[in-house]
């Protein structure tokens, strides 16, 4: 009989012994941690976590470990509005869906229960970032002026900003053009204000695009904050291109690549030729006043002139429009006289304002006039497809 201090050291090492098994045998989850236990304290967490400066479209993230979310409220702490979010199906996480606003102060409350029962709140507070300025991104053409219409082959799309912009790769990388079918494109800012956008070669006919600028919160430079997000569409009519030759002083018209028309015209003289290149109809006006003081040529100059045309379709802001002209009609044909715009008959210009539309293509060749520059409103096809895509901001 063994005495009675072993057996109990025996019991004990036997106690030990089983209590050591239970600990280890399913215990602890794949990888060897420790599995959680119903008496571990509930844990949240609230991201971007208090402070000041935070940007609008940073999500406001709530996360949750040994329980479950059970509410969450973002509440704008001056006008009193909540702002959406969306609790995952496990319940360990909640996302804002919904950007804030500028200059505002958020309070955000969290409950929580953990694996006992026992429930939790938890309260954090942020404020988002105040702008010197923001800068609303204009589209040209205006949507609603083509949206009947649509455009030509030849227009580009354009951003113009009201505010400049210094960080231009930041911005450019939150604008897009979704065309389909798809066409390569490229976008090449003309200055600090206006970016455009246009194929490699003119858009196919029927081409919808989808026109995208992502801008709410995003930091222009300067203090300058993008004020608004912005998605449009534009849809590409049927082809129309004119080509109008000082050589042959014809214009042929070209419908969906097909030559439907030919008329005699008269370009510019010799001293205000026009000038060459791709141009793009950007305006019509049944009638408009021509007045050479408006490019610094005033009376009593020799040359100065101010008069009312008919059937004015625009095609340079350099003074060039396609229209009619009663007293070059004996020249049209023949002879260069004008002072830089495209003068037709009475009827072929009639014919021609009706027809023609934004975003169609007038290229005039042999006209002795320089390269239409490619500031020029939409000089964007004198550029070759290398240049072109030099303009990007995004290297």
């Amino acid at each position: 009989m063994f005495p009675k201090k072993t057996l109990l050291s025996s019991a004990a090492i036997v106690a030990v012994t089983l209590l050591m098994s239970s600990c280890s045998a399913g215990g602890g989850s794949e990888g060897g941690s420790p599995a959680q236990s119903p008496e571990s304290p509930v844990s949240v967490n609230i991201e971007p976590a208090g402070g000041t400066g935070v940007n609008p479209t940073t999500p406001i993230v709530v996360k949750v470990s040994n329980g479950k979310l059970t509410d969450v409220t973002v509440t704008n702490a001056v006008k009193g509005t909540t702002v959406s979010g969306q609790l995952s199906a496990d319940g360990l996480s909640w996302t804002s869906t919904e950007p804030l606003g500028y200059g505002s102060t958020y309070k955000v409350v969290a409950q929580a229960v953990g694996g006992n029962g026992k429930p939790i709140e938890q309260h954090s507070q942020l404020s988002t970032l105040s702008p010197r300025l923001q800068a609303s991104p204009d589209l040209v053409p205006a949507p609603a002026a083509v949206a009947s219409t649509g455009v030509g082959v030849g227009q580009p799309i354009v951003f113009s900003f009201s505010e400049p912009v210094k960080n231009r790769a930041e911005v450019e990388k939150r604008l897009s053009v979704e065309s389909t079918p798809r066409q390569e494109g490229s976008w090449y800012w003309m200055d600090d204000q206006h970016v455009h956008y246009r194929p490699k070669v003119y858009w196919q006919p029927g081409t919808v695009l989808k026109v995208t600028a992502k801008v709410y919160g995003a930091d222009f430079g300067n203090g300058v904050y993008g004020a608004t997000d912005r998605t449009e569409t534009y849809k590409v009519h049927d082809s129309w291109i004119a080509r109008a030759d000082g050589n042959t002083e014809q214009m042929q018209i070209f419908h969906n690549g097909r030559s439907v028309k030919s008329m005699p015209i008269s370009m510019g003289k010799d001293s205000t030729p026009t000038h060459a290149g791709p141009h793009v109809v950007s305006d019509k006006q049944e009638s408009t006043v021509m007045d050479s003081c408006t490019y610094g040529l005033c009376p009593p100059a020799p040359g100065a002139y101010r008069t009312t045309e008919k059937w004015a379709v625009r095609i340079s802001n350099d003074g060039e429009f396609v229209h009619e002209n009663p007293a070059s009609v004996g020249a049209q044909g023949s002879a260069n006289v004008s002072h830089g715009c495209i003068n037709l008959n009475a009827a072929n210009a009639e014919w021609f304002f009706h027809t023609m539309g934004l975003g169609d293509v007038v290229e005039v060749t042999n006209s002795g006039g320089p390269q239409l520059p490619v500031w020029d409103v939409y000089g964007d096809w004198s550029k070759s497809w290398q240049d072109w895509r030099s303009g990007s901001a995004i290297k």
